[in-house]
């Protein structure tokens, strides 16, 4: 980790494994998550982040059918 990188937030974390399941992650963000001291809040809210997609997906299909 650089001197002046600062730990990142929940909201950037979430923000940052939101865009990467998207596909829209930048180069520059790309690079800032992967130099954080520890993975696990980018594990924890990427688990969360599918199964709330899942939920979602359960939600829209059992409307539909």
């Amino acid at each position: 980790m650089k001197k002046n990188q600062k730990k990142a937030n929940w909201w950037q974390v979430f923000k940052g494994v939101a865009a990467s399941m998207l596909g829209v992650q930048s180069n520059a963000n790309y690079q800032s998550d992967f130099e954080q001291p520890s993975f696990i809040p980018f594990v924890v809210v990427g688990v969360i982040f599918v199964l709330g997609l899942i939920g979602l997906l359960l939600v829209v299909v059992n409307l539909l059918v």
